[in-house]
């Protein structure tokens, strides 16, 4: 007991200061940090998905591409996704060239010769209903989307998180200032600052079979929203006086 006790005081000691305020008598103080976290189920997901389609034209490839967006559409307006969820994040129109064919050492080369276009259209979901994902990917999927960009889990408003976290931080650096003042025979006067910080710690799920695969087999994308882990940081300096 004499030992662990020993061990703790040489640990803390150096968390106890003395500041000089001006001219005016000095002033010791104990600084303690800690961290408090709630976990929470996510409430929505931001599904981002694009597609690409080529033609001979670019008025061609155009139609195509819209021609599947109009099938996405009506997929996501069937599982009631909100119109204002749904957002172009990219579209890009992109030239195919003929290969250029082998030419001798000096000789010019030949302009370039455009022989189509792929038009690329990326578009981002917020769906509301994370237990809606599955379906929304296995839709979108049979609509003619061909690439998958990933999943963003989150919490729509994660304020009351924050504030429940960092109570815990408060509370939990307060009880380790009044461990520390009572191991070192001082009280604790009041305190002198606060600082606090917050984070958010977001899942990374992912798909456990291709895009392909599921396209195959015509299963349900398998997809798990895991939880939402809400940090908060506080800082106390306490001013500590003798008992």
């Amino acid at each position: 007991m004499t030992v662990a006790l020993w061990m703790l005081l040489v640990v803390v000691w150096p968390a106890v200061a003395h500041a000089r305020d001006g001219a005016g008598p000095e002033t010791s103080t104990i600084t303690v940090s800690a961290t408090g976290r709630v976990v929470c189920p996510p409430d929505h997901v931001i599904a981002t998905f694009g597609m690409e389609t080529a033609g001979r034209s670019l008025a061609d490839a155009q139609r195509r591409n819209h021609a599947v967006m109009a099938k996405v559409m009506e997929r996501l307006r069937s599982l009631d996704i909100a119109p204002e969820h749904i957002q172009t994040s990219s579209f890009t129109i992109t030239p195919q060239y003929r290969p250029s064919p082998p030419r001798s050492s000096g000789a010019t080369p030949l302009p370039p010769e455009i022989i189509g276009y792929v038009v690329g259209n990326t578009v981002t979901v917020d769906v509301r209903k994370p237990e809606q994902m599955g379906a929304v990917i296995e839709g979108v999927l049979a609509a003619g989307v061909n690439q998958f960009h990933g999943l963003q889990w989150g919490l729509v408003d994660e304020r009351l998180a924050q504030v429940e976290a960092l109570k815990q931080a408060a509370a939990s650096a307060r009880n380790k200032a009044q461990a520390l003042s009572e191991t070192l025979g001082v009280r604790l006067a009041r305190i002198i600052s606060v600082n606090e910080e917050g984070r958010l710690v977001q899942p990374m799920p992912r798909l456990a079979r291709t895009m392909a695969a599921m396209e195959v087999d015509g299963g349900t994308a398998p997809v798990s929203p895991g939880e939402i882990q809400v940090e908060a940081s506080v800082t106390l300096v306490y001013e500590i006086a003798p008992n």
